[in-house]
């Protein structure tokens, strides 16, 4: 059985905190002219990244065959939503940033050297050692089209395909084992009306993953072959928020137990019962609300260890919300 375990202690424990913090919109970062994009062949084969807010996003270039983009982040202002193909790599699928700005970043999310669809971003200054409040993530265009119609490489999406994004934190040089998930693309659903290629700016909530010094993005695709993944490795980014400090004090109405540091979730995927376990007994309520933002089940609680009736639920990804205090936790789960 598998459980999701979050480090979010000071929030279920009526946490009153406060959070300092800092957003990376890409705006500042110049750019030649309108639809263009960061390349820099200064330094081949070496970081040549840029800084935004309180992260370092790195970038590679190699001037071999031309010169290409060989793994990384790069900020663009491209608006090319149509054209598909591997020569708009750095275009988002709504063709703006969040909110219609103007600039935003797309990661080509590959390691040359262990061939694994990965890459790193490293918080800098007071961002060390706090959570990352979390980004907007949307589809490049390049990946949108592929997955939508098919291309050379990658097949078109049809049921059972799936295309996500994993972020995980390094705390201190080493790797945590929580992670937070996001389904890019999702024809996992019963219902073919349900299936769906994200082209919006979604928020992703990283505060589950605790306190990190850097962040790890890896892609996943139902779509593979002998040579690895064959969906295209990009995906765009936009206000990726860190916090200057997250310090919390604990109101005289919270019951606090020294021992209960973490919420329980599982099991991963739910049938018919979700269990959540709580850090201490403590007035909460759940919220269950599913991908198009419907609250679809909702209780209430003041014990530790609960159970949720999810035998209702459509087969997909929800979110549960737990609030306590005036504050909110969130969990991304399965309905299988």
């Amino acid at each position: 059985m598998r459980k999701v375990t979050i480090m979010l202690a000071s929030i279920l424990l009526g946490a009153v905190a406060s959070k300092a913090q800092t957003v990376a919109s890409f705006e500042s970062l110049s750019l030649a002219h309108a639809d263009t994009f960061y390349t820099n062949y200064t330094a081949s084969g070496t970081d040549v990244g840029f800084d935004d807010g309180l992260v370092h996003f790195p970038c590679v270039y190699d001037t071999s065959w031309g010169g290409y983009w060989e793994q990384g982040f790069a900020y663009s202002n491209m608006t090319d939503s149509v054209t598909s193909g591997y020569t708009n790599d750095y275009s988002a699928k709504p063709a703006t940033g969040y909110g219609g700005s103007e600039k935003y970043a797309v990661s080509y999310c590959y390691n040359p050297t262990t061939f694994e669809n990965t890459t790193k971003v490293h918080l800098t200054g007071t961002a060390i050692g706090h959570p990352v409040k979390g980004f907007y993530v949307t589809n490049s265009t390049y990946a949108f089209n592929s997955m939508r119609d098919g291309d050379a490489f990658a097949k078109k999406f049809y049921s059972g395909d799936w295309f996500k994004l994993m972020v995980k934190g390094f705390y201190e040089g080493s790797l945590k084992s929580d992670s937070v998930q996001f389904y890019l693309a999702n024809f996992l659903q019963p219902d073919s009306n349900d299936n769906y290629i994200v082209n919006t700016w979604e928020w992703v909530n990283l505060e589950p993953l605790g306190k990190v010094d850097s962040l790890v993005f890896s892609l996943s695709s139902s779509d593979t072959g002998s040579l690895g993944m064959n969906t295209p490795a990009y995906f765009c980014i936009d206000n990726f928020t860190t916090y200057e400090s997250y310090d919390t004090t604990t109101p005289p109405t919270a019951v606090v137990s020294e021992k209960s540091d973490v919420i329980k979730c599982y099991p991963q995927p739910a049938q018919n019962l979700l269990y959540v376990d709580l850090p201490t007994n403590a007035n909460a309520q759940f919220t269950i609300v599913d991908i198009s933002g419907k609250v679809v089940a909702q209780q209430y609680t003041n014990t530790k260890h609960n159970s949720i009736n999810t035998a209702g639920l459509t087969p997909g990804i929800y979110i549960l919300q737990i609030s306590s205090f005036g504050n909110k936790a969130t969990i991304r789960f399965i309905k299988e």
